[in-house]
């Protein structure tokens, strides 16, 4: 258990390795908050690669990132691995140097293709580590860490069978204090110029957007809208695609076709249904904020852990799952079905709001903090 009152002259070091999606960078970015609540003088930095969007989001946060050489390992493209083998060696090299440099005392790992050297580099290094598993199925890097981790943080009972550690913690996911505390629906659709009767619908396709939705929204937007002047679509269509379906009609304003959506607190507070892809981060969001969902998990993902996590939503009743094969046959009626049917929706919310929330953050934090005061303080007495 982490003092009461901080300590001012102790200054634990802390290191997030996380990277590639938002599923992974927001959870971490979430549990280097909290730590900072809890240990205001804390340092706190991550590592993470220069071409994915752990470059622009961590500095955005108000953090330092260093740089770290990482690609994941492309399954079934052979010819796109020949480089795997160097570009993996390069980032031992680069996480080794910045243990060494930087002097840790706690490693989190939060998943992405950078957290698998760093967290390598810190246990060779015999430095305390942390890990966060998002997924419903944990993946064989997570695995084959958390041998020597020190606590395993899982996000579903389903992970727990992946892992031998003899300290695994069922805390959920970490996400955003602004998302747990989102602005009321009235206050929301003002802030976002939705009329308040309106039924929306939040189409989501995780942080690089998904083709699959975004062809499917693209042929369907015009049938839901016409069909009852009160809806409105959200669109968010990920950056490569915003282009594409930019110049659709917007029906006077009601079909809103967005790159990125920036205040996501707002955006689930005026949804109605949420239309989305069954990232963990996505659907630990949808929980927290009781929003009834279409799940379309996507198919080209490490051992299809999104339709394991779309089923956990699904057997607990908060959420109706659309397989990609299906997607041209059963959405369409699976979100007209909901959107007329608000007894349906709201039996979907009180499933979301029914499942238990702990704060993930805040747990991952005071163990984090425990495994670095340790040390922090080992260090303060042999100077």
């Amino acid at each position: 258990m982490t003092d009461a009152y901080p300590d001012a002259n102790l200054i634990p070091r802390v290191l997030l390795a996380a990277g590639g999606t938002g599923g992974h960078v927001y959870p971490a970015i979430a549990i280097a908050d909290a730590i900072l609540r809890r240990w205001p003088w804390a340092l706190v930095e991550f590592a993470g690669t220069q071409i994915r969007m752990e470059w622009e989001a961590v500095p955005k946060a108000g953090y330092a990132i260093h740089p770290i050489r990482a690609v994941g390992f492309q399954r079934g493209r052979i010819a796109a691995n020949l480089a795997f083998p160097m570009v993996l060696a390069q980032g031992m090299l680069d996480s080794l140097s910045l243990v060494r440099a930087y002097d840790p005392d706690v490693v989190i790992g939060a998943g992405g293709f950078v957290s698998g050297p760093v967290l390598f580099a810190a246990q060779l290094l015999g430095r305390p580590t942390v890990l966060q598993e998002q997924n419903a199925h944990a993946g064989v890097t997570n695995r084959v860490l958390s041998r020597r981790a020190d606590t395993v943080f899982i996000a579903f009972d389903a992970a727990r069978s992946f892992f031998k550690n003899r300290d695994i913690r069922l805390v959920g996911n970490p996400i955003r204090t602004s998302i747990q505390r989102p602005p009321s629906k009235t206050e929301a659709r003002a802030r976002l110029g939705i009329p308040e009767g309106a039924v929306v619908t939040l189409v989501l396709g995780g942080s690089g957007g998904s083709l699959v939705i975004n062809q499917t929204v693209a042929a369907v937007a015009e049938k839901v809208l016409r069909a009852d002047q009160d809806r409105y679509i959200i669109w968010q269509t990920g950056p490569r695609y915003a282009d594409q379906f930019a110049t659709l009609d917007d029906m006077g304003g009601r079909l809103r076709v967005l790159s990125y959506l920036d205040d996501m607190p707002a955006y689930y507070a005026a949804a109605d249904v949420a239309l989305a892809r069954s990232g963990a981060l996505t659907c630990t969001e949808l929980l927290a904020t009781a929003t009834p969902a279409i799940l379309v998990p996507s198919p080209n993902v490490a051992a299809d852990h999104q339709t394991t996590n779309a089923r956990a939503l699904e057997q607990v009743g908060a959420a109706i799952v659309v397989p990609e094969p299906k997607v041209s046959d059963e959405l369409l009626p699976a979100l007209l079905s909901l959107l007329e049917n608000p007894q349906r929706r709201n039996a979907l919310s009180a499933a979301a709001a029914a499942v238990e929330q702990v704060d993930a953050a805040d747990r991952i934090a005071e163990r984090a903090l425990d495994l670095a005061l340790l040390r922090a303080r080992g260090r303060a007495i042999n100077v």
